[in-house]
């Protein structure tokens, strides 16, 4: 029984993690929002910084790899790319953004 009990508190833990992480994404997408107004650029790039960090905890505790994320990224901008998605026509960002992921590895 007492396995039981442990197995069930880790996915309750879980659960709880994931729900902490999505309000932690929403607010500070919210925050992000608000203060592109201000243009508080040191803020700005803390908020950018914790969505996307939020975002890579997410992931793992839905099951996926950092790896495994990093490579559907990947994936994903070869097909915006290949689409010639609106901003990759316009400013070249996507390109750029697979060039800076594929120089990190």
């Amino acid at each position: 029984m007492k396995k039981f009990n442990s197995i069930e508190g880790s996915i309750t833990k879980n659960l709880k993690i994931i729900e902490w992480l999505k309000t932690e994404i929403l607010s500070n997408v919210s925050l992000l929002f608000k203060l592109m107004i201000k243009q508080n650029e040191a803020k700005l790039l803390e908020i950018l910084t914790n969505i996307i960090m939020s975002t890579y905890l997410l992931a793992k505790r839905l099951g996926y790899s950092f790896d495994q994320l990093d490579r559907k990224l990947e994936k994903q901008l070869e097909l915006n790319i290949d689409d010639k998605h609106q901003i990759e026509a316009w400013y070249g960002d996507l390109s750029d953004l697979l060039e800076h992921l594929k120089d990190r590895t």
